[in-house]
Formats: structure tokens, C-alpha cells, sequence
């Protein structure tokens, strides 16, 4: 036997019981006469007592043992004389009577514990060390639970869980596809899943009325702290079903499991359209954890001879509470720099201080009187000792600018930090422009259904009618981030060829492409609709993480990477020949 308890379970009520524990050395202490382990697994840690006056041999073997050895002991557990309150097992103590290595470990190149010393790429090339530190494991323990009440709330509302096909077809919407080289099929190739969208709406053609899986997705693009080439998704689908009603199951599954594993209760969700959250915050995402709302002052600072403003499509901005004081001249050229950067491309930055003293200073006082700024100061509910920060130009840039902005001044304020604050984001619009292939994209995806009313004026030709269509559409966001989205697919074949007119493919390419799932619309199709959630940024949400790296066993980095198993990596010509591939001289080379 390896062990009668694990490293986390013994208390004050086993003193003088014979155990047997097993785990890994996580730290020793030599005393002279005596030395302490503690002993580690992923229940715990338990203090071990080596004395030399008991057993001197036992004692000489515990002072060669190193960091990470896997030990086996026997022993008697003993009340601690010098208790430790900030562990479980920290009133007791083990004296050894027999010890086992059951394998030795070289040095670990950083220190595994809560507190680290070690960077992330090390850490990520030794993954497997840096999952037996404590904060790590139970990121992953609380990621199962998530799971495991996902699927009991799930099932408990009538879900079904069916799995889908990893080898899917290539489609051209959205991120880039993986693709593989098929060698039963030479030439073609199969593509990774971005998601089981078509799949799950055959489920409901094949009448499984509510369909879920926790499912991998995978998407060839560029990365960040909250994406991963491959990542995992509360998927779910359901027939018969509007908007509403879908909603409210899936705010009620972000109750459950924000109670159930946090023991945190949520409010009611409230409701946002997207103009409204644009207009409001300038992104389809708000942290509506502190206000900060934009003001437009096109009507008060517009038409004074100030020309940047007078050529502006639009003059916004927002009011940082208490700030008039804490921003020098310098500190105001910093933070323009900052907002000038290529990551959001703002030519300038314009201050407004209503100072403590009720005097006023601004960047633009040479344009305008005080009386004139004063009004600004007025429209934005500014207070003594505020400081307005305003932007202009083209409305929609301008407003991703600001948005920018905002959070900045958020963070740099301590307001973006504790409490949820969920939103629904609804009425989406159901394409948007991309300047650089000169066309409408679906902004959720091409099976998306326009609202009712819009369908008429589907293919017009007119820019303007198109941006104006409306999708029922929706994101669950919470804190600033899109933890879900979904929509009312289209389920009438003659309105899915239609949408796939609109975003650009000929008949041809619509058939090629989705053949399958148009040919299973004419076969009597119910109403459906959908949501996905982003699995390892909810758990990253509800834990105050910064990044869903934390949340995934394996982990790539920013440029994709494996780097504990060096992945990905070139195969041999063997494999290549068989499945009919011949790589450029320059990808050899390289």
C-alpha cells in the first residue's frame, strides 16, 4: 500500500494512529538533530519528522533527499508543538519510522510552490512541474467543477450532449481554418472545427430539441492572453425557441454556476441593444462596472473656429472623476502618446480641468471662453477637481479610440477590479463592412437570421440599408468581456441562399460549400436557435484570472507554440510523400 491517507487528510484526531503517506519532497529543513519534510500531493501538505536521536540512519537519509523526490513513509502521527494555522494538517506531524524513495527528481529549474520563481516560457516548457503548484491545480479543480455543473444544469433542463465530427469540411467565413492533409484522399483536406455550428442545427432538423457539448474549436489566428488556436466551448442549441426564451435559460445557467461554484448570486441581466452600448461606450463589450460614459459635444463645441472639431463627424468624450489634480502637463503628453499609439491610432488628445479652485484650464482655451467650457463641463455632470478627455473624428474609430480610453482611465482609477457585472447585448447587426476585401461579412455568422422586418430589404444594393440591417442576434458579456453569443438561425432554405447571396457567394459556391445543410432545410426544418460560451474565459471571469492560458492543462503561446513538446514541427518525407505534399524549396530551407 502506498498510502493509508493523503497528504491533506490527517488532523489533530489521528495523533497516535500508524499511517502511511506518499507524495513529492516540496521542502526540507535541517535543524541539526533534526529535519522537517513537508510532503506534498494535490490534497495537501503534511510536515514530517526526522530525529536523530530515534533514528539516526533514518535521519542521515532524509538530509540527502532533494526537491521533487517521490517518497513513501511510515509513521506516527504526532501533535505538533509549533502549529501551523495556514494549513489544513497543521496541527499535526509525522514521525517517521520507515522511508522509501520511490524516485528521485533532478533540481526543478524553479522554485514549485504558491509563489514562483520562475517566467512564464520556462514555466510553459516545464509544464508539467508548474501544474504541481498549488494556484495552478486548483484553477483546473475549479475548471471540472464549472464542467461537471454545466452539465448538470444542462441535463436537469432537458439537454442532450451529442458529440461532433473533429474532421470537418474547410469554410471560408470567419478565422482561418487548420486544415488536414487527408491520405486516403490525396489532394484533399479536411479542416478543424471553428465550431459545431452546422452541426448542431442538423441536430435540430433531426428533432433532438435541445442539443449541448462541451466541445474543442479551433481557429487559426492571431493570439492573445484570452485566445488559443484550440479551446473549448459550452455549445448548445434549441428548437422551437425565440430569443427570449433562450436567454433566459442560458442567464439562468450563468446564475447557477456563478452560485453553485462561487457561491456568488446575480442580479437580473439587463439588457443593452448594441447603438446603445456604442453609443454609450463605444464597444459591443462594456465593463459597466463603473460609469465613465461617453458625452457628445458636437452640439456645444462644434462651430467656434476650432477646425479639428468643426471637421469631426464626431466630438466625445468622458468625464474622469477627481483626476484635474492628479494630471500634470507631462502626464496629460504621456497619456496622448499613449492613445497616439499604432495599437489605436489617435491623432491627439484634447483636456478639459475644472479645477478645485472652480477655474478652468483646457488644451483648447485659446478657442474658447470659459463660459463656452464651461457648458462642456455642464453637459458631462463634471464636479470641481474633474478632468474631461475628449476625442473627435470619424464616429466609429473615434469611438473604439475612447472606448480604449476609458478602461485605460479605469484601471489607472481602481475601477475595473472586484464584482460581475453581466450584460446581455442584443440586436446585432447582421452584417458588417470590411474595408480591406470591400464587402459585408457576417458579424455573427452566415446561418444568423435577420429580424423580420429586415428581410425584405436583404439585397437592395444599397450600402447604407445593408449596414442598417438587424439580426437577432446576442452576447452575454460580463465585465468587459463577450462570454457568449449566439442567435435565431435561418431554417427556410430560399432565406439561407438569400443571406448567402447578400455576403457575396454565387449559387455555385453556396452549394459547394453548404450544400448539405440547405438540402436538409427542404426536409421540414423546425425554428431554431443558439448560444456558445467561451469555456475557458467564463472560468477565467469568475476567478479574476487575467489570461484562459491559466485555465488550460497545455497551454500554446503567443505565437502558437508547444513548447514543452515543441509543436508544431516538421514530419518526415515519408509522411509527406504518402499523403501527396511537397513543400516549397524556401519552407526546406527554412
Amino acid at each position: 500500500m502506498y498510502r493509508t491517507h493523503n497528504c491533506g487528510a490527517l488532523r489533530i484526531e489521528h495523533v497516535g494512529q500508524k499511517v502511511t503517506l506518499s507524495g513529492w519532497l516540496n521542502k526540507n529543513r535541517d535543524y541539526g538533530s533534526m529535519t522537517f519534510i513537508d510532503l506534498r500531493d494535490r490534497y495537501g501538505i503534511t510536515q514530517l519528522v526526522f530525529n536523530t536521536q530515534t533514528n539516526e540512519e533514518l535521519y542521515n537519509d532524509a538530509k540527502k533527499l532533494g526537491r521533487e523526490y517521490v517518497l513513501r513513509i511510515e509513521g506516527e502521527v504526532a501533535e505538533r508543538s509549533n502549529k501551523n494555522p495556514k494549513i489544513p494538517t497543521g496541527e499535526i506531524e509525522i514521525l517517521v519510522e520507515k522511508l522509501e524513495v520511490l524516485n528521485e527528481s533532478l533540481t526543478p529549474p524553479f522554485t514549485i510552490d504558491e509563489e514562483t520563481d520562475g517566467g512564464e516560457e520556462i514555466r510553459m516548457k516545464y509544464r508539467y512541474l508548474d501544474l504541481r503548484r498549488r494556484p495552478v491545480q486548483e484553477n483546473l479543480f475549479f475548471r471540472s467543477k464549472v464542467a461537471i455543473e454545466t452539465r448538470k444544469y444542462l441535463s436537469d433542463n432537458g439537454f442532450i450532449e451529442v458529440e461532433t465530427p473533429v474532421l470537418i469540411k474547410s469554410t471560408p467565413e470567419g478565422a482561418r481554418d487548420f486544415v488536414v492533409p487527408s491520405r486516403m484522399n490525396k489532394g484533399q483536406f479536411y479542416a478543424l472545427p471553428q465550431s459545431p455550428q452546422t452541426f448542431k442545427q442538423l441536430l435540430m432538423v433531426s428533432g433532438f430539441d435541445k442539443y449541448f457539448q462541451l466541445v474543442k474549436c479551433f481557429r487559426d489566428e492571431d493570439l492573445r492572453a484570452d485566445r488559443q488556436p484550440e479551446f473549448t466551448q459550452i455549445d448548445c442549441e434549441m428548437s422551437f425557441v425565440t430569443q427570449e426564451e433562450i436567454l433566459q435559460t442560458f442567464e439562468g445557467l450563468t446564475k447557477y454556476l456563478f452560485k453553485e461554484c462561487l457561491g456568488v448570486d446575480l442580479p437580473t441581466f439587463p439588457r443593452m441593444t448594441y447603438d446603445e452600448a456604442l453609443k454609450r461606450y463605444g464597444s459591443d463589450k462594456p465593463d459597466t462596472r463603473f460609469g465613465m460614459e461617453f458625452v457628445e459635444f458636437n452640439d456645444v463645441a462644434q462651430g467656434h473656429g476650432f477646425p479639428v472639431f468643426d471637421s469631426a463627424e464626431l466630438v466625445v468624450g468622458i468625464c474622469a472623476r477627481g483626476q484635474a489634480d492628479q494630471y500634470s502637463n507631462k502626464d496629460i503628453k504621456k497619456l496622448t502618446e499613449w492613445m497616439q499609439r499604432p495599437q489605436i491610432g489617435a491623432k491627439g488628445l484634447v483636456y478639459v480641468k475644472y479645477n478645485l479652485d472652480g477655474s478652468i484650464k483646457s488644451s483648447v482655451g485659446k478657442f474658447y471662453t470659459d463660459a463656452q467650457l464651461m457648458s462642456w463641463l455642464e453637459k458631462a455632470g463634471a464636479q470641481k477637481g474633474d478632468m474631461l478627455l475628449i476625442l473627435s473624428g470619424e464616429t466609429d474609430k473615434v469611438r473604439d479610440q475612447l472606448n480604449s480610453l476609458r478602461l485605460e482611465m479605469g484601471d489607472r482609477m481602481g475601477l475595473r477590479s472586484g464584482g460581475f457585472n453581466p450584460l446581455w447585448v442584443v440586436d446585432f447587426p447582421l452584417l458588417e463592412w470590411d474595408e480591406d476585401s470591400e464587402r459585408f461579412h457576417a458579424m455573427h455568422h452566415p446561418f444568423t437570421s435577420p429580424k423580420k422586418n429586415d428581410i425584405e430589404r436583404m439585397l437592395t444594393g444599397d450600402h447604407d440599408t445593408m449596414k442598417a440591417l438587424r439580426a437577432d442576434a446576442y452576447d452575454l458579456v460580463i465585465n468587459g468581456w463577450e462570454i457568449g453569443g449566439g442567435s435565431i438561425r435561418i431554417f427556410d432554405r430560399e432565406l439561407q441562399a438569400k443571406n448567402f447571396k447578400l455576403l457575396g457567394f454565387t449559387e455555385a459556391e453556396a452549394e459547394e460549400q453548404f450544400g448539405f445543410l440547405m438540402g436538409a432545410f427542404e426536409y421540414g426544418a423546425p425554428p431554431h436557435g443558439g448560444i456558445a460560451f467561451g469555456f475557458d474565459r467564463l472560468c477565467s471571469i469568475m476567478k479574476g484570472a487575467g489570461s484562459i492560458r491559466d485555465f488550460i492543462a497545455f497551454p500554446k503561446n503567443n505565437q502558437g507554440r508547444d513548447v514543452m513538446i515543441d509543436a508544431p514541427a516538421t514530419i518526415d518525407e515519408t509522411q509527406l510523400d504518402e499523403l501527396g505534399i511537397a513543400l516549397l524549396k524556401e519552407q526546406t530551407e527554412a
